[in-house]
Parts: C-alpha cells; sequence; structure tokens
C-alpha cells in the first residue's frame, strides 16, 4: 500500500483522524492521533516529532527529539474506537540525520529481515507464535514500603468452588485439566470466539482459538505463521486486540508468563522455517524429515539459548515458568513429538511447506520484534557455522534419571543469568549491524536497573509466611 492507497482508504472507510503508533524498547505500544488535515502524502517521509526521553530506554532528555514516520503498508482501521480511526505504525528516525534509530525495535527486526536476503541462505524467515494468555475477571496488586500483595480472580477459577455465587453452579476448572474441556466448564468461548473474529477482520489470520491447560480462564488463539517484521506488527495487534475485546466485556487479560502459583504457566511455543524462491529449507531426509539446515538452525537456538532467553523471556517472572523439574521446557535438547525438549519438530503433516522448527521456551512477555529477530540470528548462526545439535531426545526428559538429565544442559534460571548470558554471547547479534553493542548494553542496563534490582531488593510476600517467627 502506497500513501496514496492510504489516503483512498481513508475516505473508503469514512476515518475521521489518524492514530499513529509505534513501541518501546521493552514492547508496549505508545500512540498519538492526528487530524486528518495533518495527514498527507509527504507525512510519511517527514514524519510526526515527538519526546523521546519520555519513552523507555531511548534517548536522554539533552537528545529528546526524535520523528515517527508512518509505514503506509500498515495501515488499518481500528476497531475499538467510536470515531472512525485509521491506525499506522510508525518508524522511528533521527530529525537530523534522517537515519532509522537503532533502539526502534521494528527497525531491528527490518535489518534482521535484509541480513537473511543479503547472505543468500534464504529470503523469507517465517515465524508462527503460540501467544497463551489468561483472561481474569478481577485483578489487585500494590508494591510499596511496607505492603505488597497481589490478587486475581476468575469465574472458573477451582479456588472458587465454594464461594457464594447466588447459586454458584460448580463448573470450575481443575488444575492442569483446563485443554479443550466444552462449555460449561469452559465460560469464555463466545469472548474467545470475538478475540478471533476481529483479528481476522482486521487481516489477520488466525488458525484456532481455545482453552488452555491452566484453571481460571488460561486460553490460546493461534496467528498462521507470517513473515518477521509482519508478525512484530501482528503480534502487536494481538496483545491490543485481546485486552481490549476482555475490557469491553468487563473481563482483563494478561500475558505475564506465571500469574497463577501451581498451575501450568504461559508460554509462546514459536514456530520458525526459512524459505528461499518459493521453497521450504527446513524439509528434508534427516531427522524427523527435517533437512541438514534445519538441523544446523537447531544447533544455533540450542548453542545460543541462554542468551536468546534475555529477548524470548525477558522478565522476572519469565523464570517462575522456567523452574527445572517442572513441565516446563528449560532443557536444552530437541526432538520430534517429544513436548519436553526445548525445540520440538511438528510432526502433523508430511508436507515439506509445513516443516519447521519449534522453539517451546519464549513466552509472550517478550518484545516480538526482538525476540524473533534474535532467534533468527541465532538460526543463521548456527547454519553459517554448521552447528551440530546433537542426537535428538525422543525419551520423557521428566522421567530421566537424575544421571542422565545431569548430562542435559538447561536454560538460565533466572533473568539476570540471561543478561549476564546475554553480555557474554552476543556477537551473533551484532552480525550485519542488526542488533548493535548499544541496543545490547541498553538492554542489559534497562533490565537490570528497573527489573532486575528492583525485585531483588523487595522482600516476598511469601518470605512472611517463611520467616517471620524466626
Amino acid at each position: 500500500m502506497t500513501p496514496k492507497d492510504v489516503l483512498g482508504m481513508i475516505k473508503e472507510k469514512g476515518a475521521k483522524v489518524v492514530d499513529v503508533r509505534f513501541l518501546d524498547f521493552p514492547g508496549v505500544w505508545h500512540h498519538f492521533t492526528v487530524p486528518l488535515s495533518e495527514l498527507d502524502e509527504s507525512s510519511f517521509e517527514d514524519g510526526f516529532g515527538f519526546d523521546a526521553s519520555s519513552i523507555r530506554g531511548w534517548q536522554p532528555i539533552n537528545a529528546s527529539d526524535m520523528l515517527v514516520v508512518p509505514d503506509p503498508a500498515t495501515a488499518k482501521m481500528d476497531p475499538f474506537f467510536e470515531v472512525p480511526t485509521l491506525v499506522l505504525i510508525g518508524n522511528i528516525v533521527d530529525p537530523l540525520t534522517r537515519e532509522s534509530y537503532s533502539r526502534d525495535p521494528r527497525y531491528i527486526a527490518q535489518k534482521a529481515e535484509a541480513y537473511l536476503k543479503g547472505i543468500g541462505i534464504g529470503d523469507t524467515a517465517y515465524f508462527g507464535p503460540e501467544a497463551e494468555f489468561f483472561i481474569f475477571d478481577d485483578v489487585r496488586f500494590e508494591s510499596s514500603m511496607n505492603r505488597s500483595f497481589y490478587e486475581v480472580d476468575s469465574v472458573e477459577g477451582i479456588w472458587n468452588t465454594g464461594r457464594e455465587e447466588g447459586p454458584n453452579l460448580g463448573y470450575k476448572t481443575r488444575h492442569k485439566e483446563g485443554y479443550f474441556p466444552v462449555p460449561p466448564m469452559d465460560k469464555f468461548q463466545d469472548l474467545r470466539t470475538e478475540m478471533m473474529l476481529t483479528l481476522e477482520n482486521l487481516g489477520i489470520d488466525v488458525e484456532c482459538q481455545h482453552h488452555e491447560v491452566a484453571t481460571a480462564g488460561q486460553a490460546e488463539i493461534d496467528m498462521r505463521f507470517k513473515p518477521l517484521v509482519q508478525m512484530g506488527d501482528q503480534l502487536m495487534w494481538f496483545k491490543y486486540v485481546l485486552k481490549n475485546v476482555a475490557c469491553r466485556h468487563n473481563h482483563t487479560v494478561t500475558f505475564m508468563p506465571k500469574p497463577l502459583f501451581g498451575d501450568n504457566g504461559t508460554g509462546m511455543h514459536t514456530h520458525v522455517s526459512i524459505w528461499k524462491d518459493g521453497e521450504p529449507l527446513f524439509a528434508g531426509d534427516k531427522y524427523a524429515g527435517v533437512s541438514q539446515q534445519a538441523l544446523y538452525a537447531i544447533g544455533g537456538i540450542l548453542k545460543h539459548c541462554n542468551a536468546l532467553c534475555a529477548f524470548t523471556n525477558p522478565t522476572t517472572n519469565s523464570y517462575k515458568r522456567l523452574v527445572p523439574g517442572f513441565e516446563a521446557p528449560v532443557n536444552l535438547a530437541y526432538s520430534s513429538r517429544n513436548r519436553s525438549a526445548a525445540i520440538r519438530i511438528p510432526m502433523y503433516s508430511a508436507s515439506p511447506k509445513a516443516k519447521r522448527i519449534e522453539f517451546r521456551t519464549p513466552d509472550p512477555s517478550c518484545n516480538g520484534y526482538l525476540a524473533f529477530s534474535a532467534i533468527l540470528m541465532a538460526v543463521i548462526d548456527g547454519i553459517e557455522n554448521k552447528t551440530d545439535p546433537g542426537e535428538p531426545l525422543d525419551k520423557d526428559i521428566y522421567g530421566l534419571p537424575p544421571e542422565e538429565l545431569a548430562n542435559i544442559p538447561s536454560a538460565p534460571g533466572s533473568l539476570d543469568e540471561a543478561l549476564s548470558a546475554l553480555k557474554e554471547d552476543h556477537k551473533f547479534l551484532l552480525k550485519g549491524d542488526v542488533f548493535t553493542k548499544d541496543v545490547i548494553d541498553m538492554w542489559i542496563k534497562y533490565k537490570t536497573e528497573n527489573e532486575v534490582n528492583p525485585v531483588k531488593l523487595r522482600p516476598h510476600p511469601h518470605e512472611f509466611f517463611l520467616y517471620f517467627d524466626i
């Protein structure tokens, strides 16, 4: 779509205003709205000015002026605003040099795609994230000097079997028994369908929606795979749509990896494949029907997984899900069908076009542009260096004796560990100037100062349960 096409779309759809969106360093959308009189074809080159010092992880106050330049290819009508609103996702540009901003996650994703094409391995990297989430009815939390708590609730929560509901009908999802139950146990079928249809109306292809394993409204909606930058855009729309559909029905959606104790956490199993000239490069005659390139790609992910987790599992809460000994993809091994491995080769279809690898460690708290770009760079590094992934592990990892399990490396146990791994292992990300040293350093600094250290310094409510009477 060209700028001229966007102006035509405004007339066709009856838009009254234009909303310009971009995301900050951690991965949250920001926006401002302009009247139609402020948008013409030159806006797609000139951009709009804003204060980048107020955006997390970006500019200092003495160099705050930046531009957001709308991308005409991203034009969509917002499904929630009362006034008809056309939405454009923008790229961040320095107003003096007119160069793209190195800390703009979308620019990093664009560079990753360009790097793949430039080195000739392939021309398209497809990503298909399975972003899980929870639907709650109520959430309250506080963190202050002398007080800290959280409380979430759901009509589906198994803890509510004894609650007075006038009447309580008793259909509450038991722990770890929420995979595919029909109503009335599944309370959110209509809500998820509305989410799915809203996404489809935005032009986002969806494969299915369903209840997930945990109690209290855990769910999943799967988008069909798309090229890297496009999927980064779609993941932003995905989170926006799900939260807003839930809100207008007095529910709330969270993509926190572990909002509940004692039940399954929320992951984002990410399917990856590389194509060239319309042909899939990961299909072949090796293990589980994959190519040698796919095995090298797996080797690259396994080799760099600890560093990747700084982007694919970027919150302190991420590591409440990634705990060894539980059903979490922390063991750095690969397998066909075996869901206890960090990398799985799905076996649903024999078609070469369906052949891909599934990286199961990531979670949906991530910034999709950064996570997908980092995964692609690890895949490229594995292929270029012919990284041997070792032998597949088709056994149930959780049933292995301790002496065998000790030989399988594990993902980091904390965000602090993942950031330390990134500090030591990031050269593969710097190739092609996709990630810059400044981006790596700022990511580590921001996460350490704003997330790791504040959590370290605060007493945990459970510590009072354990230690107050010492």
